[in-house]
């Protein structure tokens, strides 16, 4: 079964950047599209970045595009996401969940969907 786990989250200050890392393993994840999501508090989770099992396409929520970005290296096992410019709106508990939609054109995710432990990501001055 797949499993993943997220890590790089962190305390930063408005206008910084911090990379989360997202570690699959469990299968074989070349053929899976990975997305990152974020809850705040109080909040419903939201799609972030979806990147395809190739890295070809992607996809981003309208609040990060510009200062986003996802990236995949599946020898590795990994998916990255830099973030940069960051908002205190930002905060909030990112995860990473698979697989998404074949070609990310949305941040669907599957009945099957495996999701990571979550880590805290809080801008603050």
């Amino acid at each position: 079964q797949l499993q993943l786990v997220e890590s790089g989250g962190g305390l930063v200050q408005p206008g910084g950047s911090l990379t989360l890392s997202c570690a699959t393993s469990g299968v074989t994840v070349d053929y899976y599209a990975i997305g990152w999501f974020r809850q705040a508090p109080g909040k419903e989770r939201e799609g972030v970045s979806c990147i395809s099992n190739s890295g070809g396409s992607t996809n981003y929520a309208d609040s990060v595009k510009g200062r986003f970005t996802i990236s995949r290296d599946n020898a590795k096992n990994t998916v990255y996401l830099q973030m940069n410019s960051l908002k205190p709106e930002d905060t909030a508990i990112y995860y990473c969940a698979a697989p998404l939609d074949y070609y990310c054109s949305g941040f669907r995710v599957f009945p099957t969907v495996s999701w990571g432990q979550g880590t805290q990501v809080t801008v603050s001055s």
